[in-house]
């Protein structure tokens, strides 16, 4: 049996066991998402921040790309959020810099958002348009949801960063648990303490792998043939590349950003707070460095207190002020086609694997 003939293939319908991130913020458009699903992966949408009718709109586009499954990622909301007046007015004067800097009239603030009523209304697109598989970060959802997507055929996929969160997706009905090293980029899934959560792919696999019954797939810092083939040999039935995929022709990523990613050294990652109140992997740059020991307002405040100057620092093409989320096998990017990249990924891992 060939090194793609196992039970998360056999599962899902797809030719390999490769899943391209679902990395929220715009980085996964349709053209990314089906390209991998039509090389043979499985390609995911990252839609925690989108509306009800963004994905609505890109399953469609994806569906007129693609005949081939694909995923969706949501987040599970955190419902303890919460600062109050003081530190929400301490975290707008510090950012107030910024936005003067960026020339921005607006001073920042905090929106009111209610991310409860945002999360049933993504449930809700996912449950009509019945996708082929659904993936949740930062928490496991109720099982009333997990049960209502399973009965319409929907395979589910959990996101743990350790053991014990692992044990809780399987004991929720999880069909694939991604298995989270500290290496990767972006934010983690990480529901439990933060520090619970900070093990490396090295580690984190075969201890996942021999925790749960169903199949484990990993992520974290792969980037290539050799990443897949060492996370497979710790007892992994498959991989999520997500920094690998963000420098590909067909990802939303801004050319400032695929621009970092493509220049960035091994060295230059670190993990922060300062853009969303909840740690994540990315390029160290002026707002991470000097953001360094204040206080955060907890994810999602934060996130969206620091949105408009992310976008303004887009806009004025100014790189020191944007989240440049990467993993720490950053060097190893390469500006490809989606196409070209699956294909040297498969063909690299046979060469390990099948002989």
């Amino acid at each position: 049996m060939g090194w793609n003939q196992n039970s998360i293939t056999a599962m899902l319908d797809i030719k390999y066991p490769i899943f391209q991130a679902p990395m929220a913020g715009g980085m996964t458009t349709p053209q990314l998402i089906s390209g991998v699903s039509n090389s043979g992966g499985l390609g995911n949408m990252g839609a925690g921040y989108m509306s009800s009718d963004e994905i609505r709109n890109d399953i469609k586009r994806i569906r007129n790309l693609t005949d081939k499954p694909f995923g969706v990622n949501l987040f599970v909301p955190d419902s303890e959020a919460s600062a109050d007046a003081e530190e929400i007015s301490s975290m707008e004067d510090v950012l107030a810099g910024y936005s003067s800097e960026l020339g921005m009239k607006e001073k920042p603030s905090l929106p009111e958002k209610n991310y409860a009523a945002l999360y049933r209304k993504q449930l809700d697109v996912l449950m009509e348009e019945q996708v082929p598989v659904c993936s949740f970060t930062f928490g496991i959802p109720e099982s009333s949801i997990i049960s209502e997507l399973k009965k319409q055929g929907t395979i589910i996929i959990g996101t743990a960063t350790n053991v014990k969160e692992a044990v809780e997706w399987e004991e929720a009905g999880a069909d694939v648990i991604i298995a989270q090293g500290v290496e990767a980029g972006g934010h983690r899934g990480t529901f439990g303490s933060e520090e619970s959560g900070l093990i490396g792919s090295m580690a984190l696999i075969p201890q996942v792998a021999d925790a749960v019954s169903c199949p484990v797939a990993a992520a974290g810092g792969i980037m290539d043939s050799r990443g897949i083939a060492a996370a497979m040999m710790l007892g992994a039935a498959g991989v999520q590349l997500g920094t690998a995929f963000l420098t590909c022709r067909e990802s939303g990523a801004h050319s400032l950003y695929k621009h970092a990613l493509l220049n960035a050294r091994e060295d230059q990652t670190a993990v922060t707070k300062a853009f969303s109140g909840k740690l994540a992997r990315g390029i160290r740059n002026r707002f991470m460095e000097e953001m360094k020991g204040l206080q955060t307002l907890p994810y999602p405040l934060q996130n969206d207190m620091t949105a408009p100057i992310r976008k303004q620092a887009a806009k004025l093409e100014q790189p020191e002020f944007m989240s440049l989320w990467a993993g720490q096998g950053v060097t190893l990017a390469e500006e490809v086609t989606v196409k070209e990249l699956m294909i040297k990924l498969v063909m690299g891992t046979e060469t390990l694997l099948d002989k």
